[in-house]
């Protein structure tokens, strides 16, 4: 009998609907791959039409599973870590998961209560993306209590997966693509000074190695620090570089965001974008493609990293024999837009 308004669809009414066992609905809804198109698309449409809302919490006492993973990430208002949350939030739901985001502030103590709370809440697995924690803290995060996968660029010798980008690759061909254009005093925008490990340091090796291939000595005034990567900081850095009369001609930004900052200041001050000054970015963020004018930018593999990290955290959930800890290097592609275009 089909359900009315006052029956509740179960697993066992979607199978019958179907025409296809439990197992196999349970299969569907749990987003396993290995089930023919045809199948999936008579599961879907039963459960469409029955309207049946699976029972997480009946599911996770039998299982003794959540179906719920966690995220953590470093300042939401950076552009890059919004779209990385919504990148694997959709890799997450094609697998039966659901997302579980904790912030922390740009400090260790913060970050390490983020990644305490997050173990505590009864979830199936977490994704971390580091951003203060050292090669010591390693010892912590192999007391995390459930499948743990690293994101980012601090490397720890831990049992745990790590995914992450080709920040040096990715920097030196940027700065390639402004000196093949016959930029040759290009700025590297966006550097830590004090710090040995991350994507700045990361991003200025691969910018000064672009210069030594094309035999251009490397200028320590044209690496501008920045403390935090937002618009503002952006736009605040090249002011400061106008006012003092620093020469250029190009800018490699170490991300979109300091980009934008520092093209809205360009224009403000009437240098023209790409005639006087090249400009190209980091992340390929979805504004660059709207602003004006239209960003270039290395496209780091956001979503294969999501995707990439989603598929490991799920083949460790419930295995205790996952085999050895994986590093996974996401490509980076070079995407030219009109900020980089040759000179008229």
């Amino acid at each position: 009998m089909k359900p009315g308004a006052e029956t509740t669809a179960t697993l066992h009414d979607v199978a019958r609907a179907a025409g296809v066992s439990i197992k196999t609905v349970s299969n569907v809804i749990h987003g396993y791959p290995h089930i023919r198109p045809e199948t999936r698309e008579r599961v879907e449409a039963a459960i469409a039409q029955l309207n049946y809302q699976p029972n997480r919490a009946a599911r996770s006492l039998r299982s003794g599973r959540t179906d719920m993973i966690g995220l953590i990430v470093p300042d939401l208002r950076n552009p890059y870590f919004a779209e990385l949350a919504d990148d694997v939030m959709r890799a997450a739901r094609e697998r039966g998961f659901s997302v579980l985001i904790e912030q922390f502030d740009l400090d260790r103590e913060s970050e390490l209560a983020a990644l305490r709370d997050a173990h505590l809440r009864g979830l199936d697995g977490i994704l971390h993306s580091v951003l203060t924690l050292e090669p010591g803290d390693a010892a912590l995060l192999e007391r995390v209590p459930v499948p743990l996968v690293l994101l980012g660029e601090r490397i720890f010798d831990s049992s745990r997966d790590h995914v992450t980008m080709r920040n040096t690759e990715g920097a030196q061909a940027a700065t390639a693509h402004l000196l093949e254009l016959g930029r040759r005093r290009i700025l590297a925008l966006g550097s830590h000074p004090s710090e040995e490990m991350g994507s700045p340091s990361l991003r200025l090796r691969g910018y000064a190695d672009a210069l030594e291939s094309a035999g251009i000595p490397f200028d320590a005034e044209l690496v501008i620090p920045v403390d935090l990567w937002h618009r503002a900081d952006g736009a605040e850095a090249m002011r400061a570089v106008l006012d003092a009369g620093v020469a250029f001609d190009g800018i490699v930004a170490f991300n979109d965001s300091l980009a934008l900052g520092a093209l809205r200041v360009l224009l403000e001050r009437g240098i023209r974008v790409p005639d006087d000054v090249a400009v190209i970015g980091f992340d390929d963020l979805d504004e660059t493609r709207y602003s004006l004018p239209a960003l270039s930018t290395i496209n780091p593999g956001r979503s294969e990293i999501a995707r990439t990290a989603v598929e490991l955290l799920a083949s460790r959930i419930g295995r205790a024999d996952a085999g050895p800890p994986r590093e996974v290097f996401a490509d980076f592609t070079l995407v030219e837009r009109e900020s980089t275009a040759p000179r008229r």
